[in-house]
């Protein structure tokens, strides 16, 4: 007699959670402002690590240096991989690395160690850049040109500020930041495991690995225009973040660490905000406002310098920061616009290498400078007279071009 038990039910298929796209775009953005946040959390720890470990400026330069050539690299080599492998293999991947990082930094006892974590933390945060900003992008192109601009400033803002606050405040802030910043790194790797893929593989990912600078014959021109408001107000990021805590202190007499990360959070604080509340204006108009605000808060930075004057000082770099936000949103939106959904990342890669050339070379160049000379006042003269000839470079092209294509329409 057969049996009349009824059949055993098929095991059901295990579906794997996905984010929403809202989701996965905020984590593609806290991951920008979190790898940023990692990378100018060292900062405030500059003139301890110098004082500890006896190197000069220009060793203290070539630490912050070296991650912005490490960035560049990863950039030139697996800029324009995430368009081929994907978003989430490129994240996932720069996650651990961060992640591991952060606990060379922890665990550092001389500079060997600190040039370390430095690279291989601006290893990871290349290819990331890329691939997040791609990504926001592919989720939403209109917020996602506005991520691109916030995110890095947010970052560069927020790392400074808070390990300031930890050295300021709280028990072993040398161990404490890295380790929150591992575990913020960790989870957001976890994050990336569960978020929808939205650049699916297609050939040449062996490729794309093989360093070119091209880019679309759309976008050539817009790129040149952007170029001179990008290196502007990236070489002043630079300057702030390597060499800002030190200048501080020569025109104050002060030792305290929070008030060297308070000089670059108002900086690229006032830049995010600017961005945020201009979000809605022109890339030209964009572009005219932060060159102008770029003149302007240099020379009040700079008459700041002349008369000692720390009010002032964060007073010019206020303003200097709306020129920061404004000037690199209006860059990246003029070129963002033209990006075929195939060449995002290659593109974003060519404009975050121009922004991290000008991000490193200068500040080290300032600081072999400063070590050489031993004047860091006269040398952030130069360098903000340097910042200000290319803003009105800038201004004058964006002028330059309104005006050439107005008498064309005529």
């Amino acid at each position: 007699m057969s049996s009349l038990c009824p059949a055993a039910p098929a095991p059901r298929p295990q579906v794997r959670r996905r984010l929403s796209p809202n989701a996965a775009f905020l984590l593609q953005a806290s991951m920008t402002l979190g790898f940023l946040a990692g990378s100018s959390a060292p900062t405030p720890f500059y003139a301890i690590y110098q004082n500890q470990w006896g190197f000069s400026a220009t060793m203290l330069t070539l630490a912050f240096g070296i991650y912005a050539i490490a960035v560049l690299s990863a950039l030139l080599v697996g800029g324009r991989l995430s368009d081929h492998v994907g978003r989430r293999p490129i994240l996932l991947g720069a996650a651990v690395a961060q992640a591991a990082s952060m606990a060379v930094f922890a665990t550092a006892h001389g500079l060997p160690d600190l040039l370390l974590a430095r690279v291989v933390q601006g290893l990871s945060a290349g290819a990331a850049i890329a691939a997040a900003g791609a990504g926001l992008l592919d989720i939403d192109k209109g917020r996602g040109a506005i991520a691109n601009s916030v995110a890095p400033m947010m970052g560069t803002a927020v790392g400074g500020l808070v390990a300031g606050l930890m050295i300021q405040y709280l028990p072993a802030p040398m161990h404490l930041v890295y380790t929150l910043l591992g575990i913020v790194f960790v989870l957001q790797g976890v994050a990336v495991f569960f978020m929808e893929e939205t650049a699916p593989a297609r050939p040449g990912a062996l490729a794309s690995l093989k360093p070119r600078l091209a880019v679309p014959l759309a976008v050539r021109r817009p790129l040149l225009l952007a170029a001179p408001a990008l290196v502007a107000v990236w070489a002043m990021a630079g300057f702030y973040a390597s060499l800002g805590p030190m200048l501080i202190r020569s025109f104050t007499g002060t030792t305290s660490i929070l008030l060297g990360g308070l000089a670059l959070f108002v900086l690229a604080g006032s830049g995010a905000l600017a961005v945020f509340l201009t979000r809605d204006a022109s890339p030209r108009a964009l572009m005219r406002l932060g060159s102008l605000a770029l003149v302007a808060g240099m020379g009040v930075v700079m008459t700041a310098i002349v008369l000692h004057s720390v009010l002032l000082f964060l007073l010019g770099s206020a303003v200097a920061g709306i020129g920061f936000g404004t000037g690199f949103q209006g860059a990246l939106r003029s070129v963002v616009a033209l990006i075929a959904p195939q060449e995002r990342a290659g593109v974003l890669s060519v404009l975050f290498i121009i922004s991290y050339l000008a991000m490193g070379l200068p500040a080290m160049l300032a600081g072999y400078d400063v070590a050489h000379q031993g004047d860091i006042a006269r040398t952030a003269m130069e360098f903000g007279a340097g910042v200000t000839a290319l803003a009105l470079a800038a201004f004058i092209g964006s002028v330059w071009t309104r005006t050439a294509r107005s008498s064309a329409a005529a």
